[in-house]
């Protein structure tokens, strides 16, 4: 069918026939058909419809004005909408900005009205007081239908009393602040509610209110806070969810007014938004929903056979909703990106942050959008308050025509957005919790009592399924997670939850032990981390609820935790990042994903600006979002994505936004003036300075600065000494890095931090008591990491100047074997396994002579200033002509190996385990090694001195 003309919608929609009648009573149907016309061209903005209301005073004249008023703003919305001149949004917009419109200017009316008998009601700080009309639902949305309730909350912020003023001196009698309110809101309703003349303004329903209909009409800040932290339910964070305050204010100025809506929104927010994932919610959340679907289809089959509702049905308006405000509720406490209140906005947001895939998202929103249609289509039929949608009738045949369809193909639509609606929400909330495999009435009976019978049973159980050693130890474990203290401290429910989630781990483990092809570990081994991790979150129920709920992501822990004793201590201490788990951003991470970590510091920045002011918990915040980027890299590791090369890249890049991030957030300590920008950089060393980062490297850092202000060493001094607490103390959430400061000039001795042209001397060692040629080695690996981009450039040029000088090669040569020998004694290896860092013919050896051949060969081949990393320097020095380039590849494929087998051993022998393997399985890794070395010093100087 073709797009409705207006003629054809004046034709179907009866609300517009009667309107038309209503305002052009003497008129013919070709003057009615004009003025519907003419309405229809209107385009309401927010300032429109203010302006439709200004210099209005009285309270009846208000009302027959916003009664007119909504009868030609809803009018010309049936019509433009049903001919295509605008779309869905248009029409939630203009009807939301009308109801803030009538919301702020009936309670501003209504209340100085109230004010000239009984004065302005003033709070115990002296402060004058407005009622505050919090939006929820569609209006907090944004998101209201041409006939739509308006749900309402009324607050105000401070107890007190009226007082005169001059603007009102004849107040007589005076009220309390709650009776003033309570006064106020039993106007407004009925002055909007009721039906009068022109029809109504807006249904208005204020059962959301703390207590419901028992409750009072009007609560204060501290009454809400109370009803919220003492009996407030999960539905009802969804329903605050969307809570924001629509009107402006009456009494108070405008810094007033919006320090008493921040008041209102910051006890609401963390009553919404949990300090961490709040996967705990999925199963009351989930139970809430099944109830009211259970009564909807209930009402459905009786009603099957005459149509559906496309609000509350079965794949319905609803069901859009509940995924995203579910979702929302879940992360928004950790991700402040969630915390919209519109529900296409949240399904974008949702997709970016990898809480639902982005084709998912997408396909939802194109269908919340023509089920909302749907439901406009249904109401512009009459102006009734409807979302059934019949199989026959006029109803159906006027609602189709709006939307310039066949009841047909109307109908064969709805059935396929239904039932892709309903898929989508099974798959987000039909998962399976974690149930063992076998009956429940296979393990002992008693298991869980601890008692010496039940613990014997229970070591049977064990042996059965495979665990054959120490099955005394693991039964004490198990019976100390379900029914010892760490079961006394949580509800009932966690403790089933406990239970049935130790029950699927312990009969799965034996599975889940397999690494990879080859290799494995004992049941038992992985059976310990796993408990060692129940363990660590017993007493955090939102971590236990999230395995529970999702027994994919039990198993991927499961697999990862066997996969390394890293990967195992890193879950077990930062527990926070099992989120990764059931993020689908996960899949995205491989050797071609771009090391930009641009995405992560905004999403970062946002989430620390959610909490201004508060220290500690930025700390918290900044140490758990690097956290959980490290395992996202890190489950991309075990998988196989990466190349070690790869991952340091990543590494290093994520250790650089952090460290950027750092800058800023303590420079906001040390300066007063928010325009002004450190003069300073920071310069990274070593590993980070490489791009060779690994998981648990420490940073060597050395910080610069160009500032002549006399007061500047202090300053910078400061702004360091703030670094370092943002870098390396350890908070509840652990810490960022530990960071080495060796590096910089005149080592420990030296100024913490240095300017930039004593830096610069001390390099030139111009007085003669500079850098060594040692500090020059280190320099070859050193580069610009964050700060002042101009004056990490200057950085970037005096490195270059320094490496670039003329050497005596014979001198550096001497030097360089003299300071090798230093680290060969300072390593002493004492055992029958090679180490693969500092042993002759290991990691070492291959750095020394880049280094060497950096700063004998940099001023002929000014390429190899640049920081490129071992592997690629010695394969140019190759292509340059200073070694064979069979040599140098040689040891390019040994030095790989090498650090494949370095990042092995650290993942499963933990951290701070030296890198020592058989030597018999790096023979020919040392032998080219050993040639690189020969051939570039002529020599096999220095050799370990004998034990």
């Amino acid at each position: 069918m073709p797009t409705p003309t207006l003629s054809d919608v004046i034709r179907y929609s009866a609300f517009v026939r009667r309107s038309l009648k209503a305002m052009l009573p003497m008129g013919d149907d070709d003057e009615r058909r004009a003025l519907f016309e003419t309405i229809c061209t209107q385009t309401w903005t927010p300032e429109a419809i203010r302006a439709k209301l200004e210099g209005i005073d009285d309270a009846e004249a208000l009302g027959l004005a916003l009664r007119k008023l909504r009868r030609e703003i809803v009018v010309g919305l049936v019509g433009r909408n049903a001919s295509g001149l605008c779309g869905y949004d248009e029409v939630v917009a203009v009807m939301t900005a009308f109801a803030e419109a009538a919301v702020s200017k009936m309670v501003s009316v209504q209340a100085k009205l109230l004010a000239e008998r009984h004065g302005v009601p003033y709070g115990l700080s002296g402060v004058p007081q407005d009622l505050l009309a919090v939006g929820m639902g569609k209006l907090g949305g944004a998101e209201l239908n041409v006939s739509s309730d308006i749900d309402l909350v009324f607050l105000y912020g401070e107890d007190g009393e009226t007082h005169a003023t001059p603007e009102y001196p004849k107040a007589t009698r005076l009220l309390s602040n709650a009776e003033f309110f309570s006064r106020l809101a039993k106007r407004v309703i009925p002055a909007l509610n009721e039906i009068e003349g022109p029809g109504f303004v807006f249904r208005v329903d204020m059962r959301l209110r703390p207590n419901g209909d028992a409750g009072p009409i009007v609560c204060s800040n501290d009454m809400l806070e109370e009803y919220l932290y003492s009996q407030g339910r999960d539905w009802e964070r969804f329903a605050w969810l969307k809570g924001r305050i629509v009107n402006e204010p009456v009494f108070a100025d405008p810094l007033q007014f919006a320090a008493q809506a921040k008041e209102a929104r910051s006890l609401v927010r963390p009553f919404v938004f949990r300090k961490y994932l709040d996967f705990g919610a999925i199963s009351s959340l989930t139970k809430l929903h099944e109830m009211i679907r259970a009564e909807t289809d209930r009402r459905e089959q009786l009603r099957s056979r005459e149509g559906v509702n496309v609000k509350l049905g079965r794949g319905g308006i609803r069901e859009i909703e509940f995924i995203v405000q579910t979702q929302q509720v879940i992360r928004g406490g950790r991700d402040p990106s969630l915390r919209g209140r519109g529900t296409l906005d949240m399904l974008d947001a949702l997709a970016a942050s990898g809480a639902i895939a982005r084709a998912t998202a997408e396909s939802l929103k194109t269908h919340y959008v023509f089920l909302r249609d749907v439901e406009h289509a249904l109401q512009y039929v009459d102006d009734q308050q409807t979302q059934w949608l019949p199989r026959s009738g006029e109803t159906l045949e006027a609602a189709a025509a709006l939307l310039g369809r066949s009841p047909e193909a109307l109908w064969a639509q709805v059935e396929a957005v239904r039932e892709y609606v309903s898929r989508a929400f099974d798959s987000i909330f039909k998962v399976n919790e974690a149930k063992s495999e076998t009956d429940e009435h296979a393990w002992p009976v008693g298991w869980t009592s601890g008692t010496p019978t039940a613990r014997e049973q229970l070591a049977k159980k064990l042996v059965e399924l495979g665990y054959e050693a120490d099955a005394d130890e693991y039964v004490s474990r198990i019976c100390a997670l379900v029914s010892g203290r760490y079961a006394s401290m949580v509800s009932e429910d966690a403790r089933t939850r406990m239970r049935k989630l130790v029950q699927f781990v312990t009969e799965h483990c034996p599975a889940w032990r397999v690494v990879g092809e080859t290799r494995t570990i004992s049941a038992e081994e992985l059976l310990s981390r796993y408990l060692r991790l129940l363990e660590a979150i017993a007493g955090r129920s939102t971590y236990v609820a999230l395995l529970y709920q999702y027994p994919s992501a039990a198993e991927r822990v499961g697999r990862v935790l066997a996969a390394s004793r890293w990967s195992a201590d890193y879950i077990v201490r930062h527990p926070i990042v099992l989120d990764e788990l059931v993020d689908a951003r996960n899949v995205e991470m491989d050797d071609f994903t771009p090391v930009d970590w641009s995405h992560w510091r905004e999403k970062l920045r946002e989430s620390l600006e959610q909490t201004e002011g508060d220290q500690e918990r930025q700390m918290n915040i900044l140490r758990d979002m690097h956290h959980a980027a490290v395992f996202r890299l890190l489950i991309a590791d075990l998988d196989g994505r990466f190349t070690v090369e790869r991952l340091a890249d990543q590494l290093s890049a994520l250790a650089d936004a952090a460290i950027a991030q750092v800058i800023e957030l303590a420079w906001q300590t040390v300066t007063k003036d928010p325009d002004e920008q450190p003069r300073f950089a920071v310069i990274g060393y070593g590993k980070l300075g490489g791009k060779e980062l690994a998981y648990a490297s420490d940073l060597d850092l050395v910080f610069i600065y160009d500032d002549e202000r006399p007061e500047a060493t202090m300053i910078y001094s400061r702004l360091v000494r703030r670094m370092m607490s943002w870098l390396s103390v350890q908070t509840s959430s652990g810490k960022l890095f530990d960071v080495d400061l060796r590096l910089r000039p005149n080592g420990e001795n030296g100024l913490v931090v240095c300017p930039f042209d004593m830096f610069c001397r001390y390099q030139e060692n111009v007085d003669g008591n500079g850098a060594w040629v040692w500090e020059h080695q280190a320099l070859t690996r050193a580069r610009f990491v964050a700060g002042d981009a101009d004056l990490g450039r200057r950085f970037e040029e005096e490195r270059a100047k320094i490496l670039a000088r003329d050497r005596d090669r014979a001198a550096l040569r001497d030097e360089v074997l003299k300071m090798r020998r230093k680290m060969l004694d300072g390593h002493a290896n004492r055992t029958k396994y090679f180490d693969i860092k500092q042993d002759r013919g290991g990691m070492v050896d291959v750095e020394f002579v880049v280094q060497f051949l950096v700063l004998a060969h940099a001023a002929a081949e000014p390429a190899l200033l640049n920081n490129f990393g071992n592997i690629l320097l010695l394969e140019m020095s190759a292509r340059a002509g200073f070694l064979a380039e069979e040599t140098a590849l040689a040891a390019v494929r040994a030095y790989r190996r090498y650090r494949a087998l370095q990042h092995e051993i650290r993942l499963n022998a933990g951290e701070g385990a030296p890198a020592r393997v058989p030597p018999d399985i790096v023979i020919d890794e040392r032998a080219a090694v050993e040639r690189l070395w020969r051939e570039v010093f002529g020599t096999d100087e220095p050799i370990r001195s004998a034990a």
